[in-house]
C-alpha cells in the first residue's frame, strides 16, 4: 500500500486543568441493514433520457408500477437501506443511508412517524440518498421529478421503501449498545471527472463505530460521486459503485457501511460500465479500509445537533439553460407550487467531526465553502449530499449561467446555491462556537485518548 497521507482524527478529549469536570455522556450506537422488498417491474429512476423511457406512456395500464419510464427487467445488485442509531440520553440521532436516486420531506416525514409508532422516538432524522441512477422509481411525488427522471407516484413502490427502512431501523435498534467512535479523512483515487472544467474534491472522510471490544459497529464514509457508472441502457436495479464498494466493506468488516454522497453537483464518475464499477467499487473500498485501520477511537463522546430551514426564491425553469446561449436570458417557465420554496438543513457534531445536510446535488466549489466554514471549529468536517429532501442542483452564479444539463436542471436560480451553501456554512458556525461554549473551563489543547495532540499524523509505513 502506498504512503497516501491519512489525517487520524480520533475522537476529542478536552482535559480539564482541574479535577471534577462533569463527565460526557456515553454513546451508544447500533446499526442494521435491510433489502428493500421492491416489487417486480419497477421502473428504474435517474435518467431521463430516451433509452429509460416508454415510447408512450403507460395509458392503458399494461405495467403495474411504471408510467412514463421503462420498468425494471431484473436486479443486478439488491437495493439497500441502511440505519445506524446513535443516542447519548440527551440526544437520539437516526440517520438512514439508502439506495435511491433522491429523497422527500414526505419520506423522511413518514420514516420518523412510523418509527415513532413502532415506539423509537428521534430528536433527529436524517434520510440520505445515495444517488445511484439505476435504483427504482415512482416512491417521490412530485409531478416535476416524476416525469424528468423518477416516474408516476405509486403508493406501492413507497410502501416497499419504508418497509425496507423501517426493518432496518429495527434491527439497528437491536443492535444498539455502547460504542467508541473516532473519525478521519483520507484522499480518494482519481475516480472522478468535472462536468465544469474546475477542480474537484478528492477528500473521503468517514466515521468509524466500534465496540469497547473492537468490534465494528459501523461505518459512514463520504464521497462525491455521481452514481451514473452504469449507462441509461442499463434497465437492472443497481446501488451502482457506491453500492458495491459498501458490500465489499461489509464483508471485510463485518458491519453496515453507510454511503453518504457529497457535493456531487458537478462531479461524474470516469469509468463507466460494468468492469469500471467493479475497478471503482474495490478501489474505493480499498481506500477506506486503509483508513478505518489507522483511525483510532475513543469512549468520551458528544453529540450535538442544529435544524435550521431556508426559504428559497420562486421556482423556475430557464430555458437558456436548456436550449442553448441564443435564447433570451428572461425566457422562463415558472413552475409555481410544484417544488418546494423552502427546505430543511441539519447539522450534527460527534466528537471531533461534523456534518450538515444538503437536500440537492450541490457544487464542488459551494462544498468547500461549507466544509471550510465547519472546519474552524471541528477537524472533520462534511458535506451530506442528498439528504432530507431534493431540490435540484445548486450552483455557483456563473456556473448558472452556462447552458447544458446541470444548468438546465438548477431551479431556483443564480443564487440559490450560494444561499444554501451559507445557510449550511453558519448552521456549522453556530454548532461550532456551541460546543466551544460548552467546553471546561480551563480546558486544555485537544488531545487524542493517548495524551498526543490531536488531529494529525499517517499511517505508518
Amino acid at each position: 500500500m502506498s504512503r497516501a497521507a491519512v489525517v487520524l482524527l480520533p475522537l476529542l478529549v478536552l482535559l480539564p486543568s482541574s479535577a471534577g469536570a462533569r463527565p460526557s455522556p456515553t454513546l451508544r450506537a447500533g446499526a442494521a441493514v435491510a433489502e428493500l422488498p421492491l416489487p417486480a417491474g419497477v421502473p428504474v429512476a435517474g435518467y431521463g433520457s430516451p433509452a429509460r423511457r416508454l415510447l408512450v406512456p403507460d395509458l392503458l395500464d399494461r405495467y403495474p408500477h411504471a408510467f412514463w419510464l421503462r420498468p425494471s427487467t431484473g436486479v443486478r445488485d439488491p437495493i439497500m437501506a441502511r440505519a445506524l442509531v446513535l443516542d447519548t440520553g440527551a440526544e437520539r440521532l437516526l440517520w438512514v443511508a439508502v439506495d435511491l436516486v433522491a429523497t422527500d420531506p414526505a419520506l423522511v416525514g413518514e420514516v420518523r412517524a412510523r418509527t415513532a409508532a413502532a415506539g423509537h422516538a428521534y430528536s433527529t432524522v436524517i434520510v440520505s440518498a445515495s444517488h445511484t441512477h439505476s435504483g427504482p422509481g415512482a416512491y417521490i411525488d412530485s409531478a416535476v421529478f416524476g416525469a424528468l427522471a423518477t416516474d408516476r407516484f405509486d403508493a406501492g413502490v413507497r410502501r416497499a421503501v419504508l418497509d425496507g427502512i423501517l426493518a432496518a431501523v429495527g434491527r439497528a435498534e437491536r443492535d444498539t449498545a455502547p460504542a467508541l467512535v473516532g473519525a478521519g479523512t483520507t484522499t480518494a483515487p482519481a475516480l472522478t471527472e468535472s462536468r465544469l472544467d474546475q477542480p474537484l474534491d478528492p477528500e473521503l472522510a468517514l466515521l468509524k463505530l466500534v465496540r469497547p471490544g473492537g468490534q465494528a459497529v459501523a461505518l459512514v464514509w463520504n464521497y462525491a460521486i455521481h452514481g451514473t457508472t452504469l449507462p441509461a441502457t442499463n434497465l437492472r436495479l443497481s446501488a451502482d459503485v457506491m453500492g458495491e464498494a459498501s458490500r465489499r466493506l461489509e464483508r471485510t468488516l463485518g458491519a453496515p457501511a453507510l454511503f453518504v454522497n457529497g457535493a456531487v453537483g458537478d462531479v461524474s464518475p470516469r469509468g463507466h460500465g460494468e468492469a469500471a464499477l467493479a475497478e471503482a467499487g474495490e478501489q474505493l473500498a480499498a481506500t477506506v479500509r486503509a483508513a478505518w485501520a489507522w483511525v483510532p477511537v475513543a469512549a468520551d463522546a458528544t453529540l450535538e445537533t442544529l435544524h435550521g430551514r431556508i426559504d428559497l426564491p420562486p421556482p423556475f425553469v430557464s430555458v437558456r439553460n436548456c436550449l442553448g446561449r441564443w435564447v433570451p436570458g428572461g425566457l422562463t417557465v415558472p413552475l409555481g407550487s410544484a417544488l418546494p420554496r423552502s427546505a430543511e438543513l441539519v447539522a450534527v457534531a460527534l466528537g471531533p467531526s461534523a456534518w450538515v445536510t444538503m437536500p440537492g446535488e450541490l457544487e464542488t466549489r459551494l462544498g468547500r465553502v461549507v466544509k471550510d466554514a465547519g472546519r474552524r471549529h471541528f477537524p472533520v468536517a462534511f458535506v451530506a449530499g442528498l439528504s432530507n429532501g431534493y431540490l435540484g442542483y445548486l450552483l455557483t452564479a456563473d456556473a448558472y449561467h452556462r447552458a447544458g444539463y446541470i444548468e438546465c436542471a438548477s431551479l431556483y436560480g443564480e443564487r440559490a446555491g450560494a444561499m444554501v451553501a451559507g445557510a449550511a456554512a453558519g448552521l456549522l458556525e453556530r454548532l461550532g462556537t456551541r460546543r466551544a461554549s460548552r467546553a471546561p473551563r480551563g480546558a486544555g489543547r485537544a488531545r487524542t485518548s493517548s495524551g498526543r495532540p490531536c488531529c494529525g499524523g499517517a499511517p505508518p509505513s
